[in-house]
């Protein structure tokens, strides 16, 4: 297809989709409509439990006001940084008031902005009566405390903002236990508490005059409440990783199995709110929840697809990637994107409508790259068409090449992937010829399923097959052959 036909094309599916939206009224899934009941009211904290009885304020996020450092790039780039910061913090529940950028060769070390922009930044929170400050980019606990200490309300970093939106976002027991590990391997370093309360020490004398501490067994140098509650969060992380480590022994037989029996799989990647869920209940009414909201899915969904060949093979929905991810989700989700490292195909979703699409692109690579999927053939398909200028399609196309445009919300551009996605999975190389006996329904099922068939004829001594098969299938079939 030319450009200029893509062009048109891309006109046309415009139109049509502002027809459809028009006239097409929003069904919203029960889940949804639960997640969206469930959303933090602003004045109303909800703050995550603490796993420990020390006096650690817990994240709260109401009214926000957002402050980012520009060390690199174009101005345009750091603008859209902080409104990917906004749009996060709307989905962890905050009314954002305010934002702010401040140009620097490199973080300041102390507080991560300026000493003057620290003074501007206390203004601005005291004349928006904000309650928290966030800041786009990930804070030592030096610079946390410093510039808390500063503006005197909570100020919470890019990472502890994207665990918090997982928190509320995980659904399945390992889901919350792979955000639970996620956050306390954040929390750790960063213990902290109002006044010398935490300085308390267990064990020891209790002064020069006094009748000995706590008694036998509690004598000794002790520890100070701070140590205990790192002990209890390493003990509970200990235990996350063993429970987490069990739940995988599950996902691998499934995955396992799956490579027993030669089914190839498909893992659908990309930036989050690419529209990855969308594409899989296009393709095989999957109905998986869908939200214009960032990291709506956490939970992998699998689902079986039959190609037009009668070959199957697998779709996995994944969790979608961001700039800068969380070197604690990484590591909490390594079981998960296992689906990724996996694959034998990537189906890599961008946003045709996003202002940056090619950073995302950049994004994602470099996540499939950490979880050692760089070798795995990829298959790039540029999403949202419908709501796109298509001059920025064409281009995009252009600057990916090989790359399919589509809309999973019309269906825009499904059949051309669907060709894409089987031409690019790894086929059978054995060819056979056999006479599958009436009563090995089985193996007739299986070469269905797992081969492709030239000609089947079904005739009195049995149905005559021609068909590619994988060596084992063909050892099986060895016994039947014509």
């Amino acid at each position: 297809m030319t450009s200029e036909e893509l062009f048109q094309r891309l006109l046309q599916e415009n139109a049509q989709a502002t027809v459809d939206f028009d006239s097409e009224s929003d069904q919203l899934s029960n889940e949804l409509s639960e997640r969206k009941a469930l959303r933090r009211v602003a004045g109303i904290s909800t703050e995550l439990e603490d796993i420990s009885e020390a006096e650690y304020r817990s994240l709260r996020l109401e009214r926000v006001v957002l402050v980012g450092v520009w060390t690199e790039g174009s101005a345009e780039h750091a603008e859209n940084s902080l409104k990917e910061l906004a749009a996060l913090a709307e989905t962890a529940g905050s009314q954002v008031l305010e934002g702010m950028i401040q140009r620097r060769e490199k973080p300041d070390p102390a507080t991560f902005i300026g000493s003057g922009k620290v003074s501007e930044l206390r203004f601005v929170v005291a004349a928006t009566k904000a309650d928290t400050v966030i800041c786009d980019g990930e804070l030592s606990p030096g610079q946390l405390r410093q510039l808390e200490d500063r503006v005197k309300v909570k100020v919470v970093d890019r990472t502890a903002l994207i665990l918090d939106i997982f928190a509320q976002h995980a659904k399945s027991r390992e889901g919350k236990a792979q955000v639970e590990l996620a956050q306390i391997s954040y929390l750790l370093p960063r213990l902290r508490g109002w006044g010398e309360s935490l300085s308390r020490q267990v064990g020891g004398r209790a002064g020069a005059g006094g009748a000995g501490g706590v008694g036998i067994g509690g004598r000794g140098p002790g520890e100070t409440k701070i140590e205990i509650d790192r002990r209890r969060i390493r003990d509970r992380m200990a235990k996350l990783r063993r429970e987490i480590a069990e739940m995988k022994v599950a996902r691998d037989t499934k995955r396992q199995e799956r490579v027993r029996h030669r089914i190839p799989s498909v893992a659908i990647v990309g930036y989050t709110n690419a529209g990855k869920s969308s594409l899989l209940n296009r393709l095989t009414g999957a109905g998986v929840l869908v939200e214009n909201a960032l990291f709506a899915t956490l939970d992998p969904t699998t689902r079986r697809v039959e190609g037009s060949d009668g070959r199957v093979y697998t779709l996995t929905d994944t969790v979608g990637f961001v700039s800068h991810l969380p070197h604690q989700l990484v590591d909490a989700f390594k079981s998960t994107l296992e689906e990724v490292s996996g694959a034998d195909l990537i189906v890599h979703v961008v946003d045709g409508s996003h202002p940056e699409p090619l950073e995302q692109v950049r994004a994602v690579h470099q996540v499939i790259d950490e979880i050692g999927g760089a070798a795995i053939r990829e298959l790039i398909v540029i999403n949202k068409v419908d709501i796109s200028d298509p001059h920025r399609i064409v281009e995009l196309v252009n600057q990916l090449p090989g790359s399919i445009p589509i809309s999973a919300h019309t269906g825009f551009g499904i059949p051309e992937l669907l060709h894409a996605i089987e031409n690019a999975l790894p086929h059978p190389e054995v060819e056979v010829e056999a006479v599958i006996p009436y009563t090995r329904g089985d193996l007739l099922h299986e070469i269905h399923e797992r081969g492709e068939i030239f000609t089947e004829e079904h005739r009195a001594d049995g149905t005559h097959v021609r068909a590619l098969v994988d060596a084992r299938l063909a050892s099986a079939l060895e016994r039947f052959s014509a």
